[in-house]
């Protein structure tokens, strides 16, 4: 059985976006037969290659799911956000040499688009278990 940790973003202007990533999350995980063992929820997006480091370290965790979303704002602070997550938690990655699965939906994404890609809560972790099972 994988286990896996899961990183959840929980800044979400709507309030209802995250909630729903991480329940299709989790029922991805009983659908693949995998176990998330550990969750670690932080602030933002910004903050996820810390908690995802922290996860990948531990000898009971297989794999890392992060997921969150970053919704457009008036200035390009969400590019910027999404940017550094993605780079910090690709680092993590290959650091730590554990697979850490991406996510975080946008940036540059109207509140009704993150809606309607919550089911990428599920994408994440079926990722994160196929990483685990496919590298040798």
């Amino acid at each position: 059985m994988v286990q896996l940790g899961l990183v959840v973003a929980q800044f979400d202007k709507e309030g209802s976006v995250v909630d729903a990533m991480e329940a299709a999350a989790r029922e991805a995980a009983a659908e693949r037969d995998a176990e998330v063992a550990a969750t670690v929820e932080v602030p933002g997006s910004y903050d996820t290659p810390l908690a995802a480091d922290r996860l990948a370290r531990r000898d009971d965790i297989d794999a890392v799911a992060v997921i969150g979303a970053i919704v457009e704002g008036d200035t390009d602070h969400d590019e910027v956000i999404a940017d550094a997550a993605a780079q910090g938690l690709t680092d993590v990655s290959l650091d730590r040499d554990t697979p850490v699965a991406f996510g975080v939906i946008g940036p540059g994404m109207s509140a009704a688009e993150a809606k309607a890609r919550t089911d990428y809560g599920a994408t994440v972790v079926d990722s994160a278990v196929d990483l685990v099972e496919q590298l040798p």
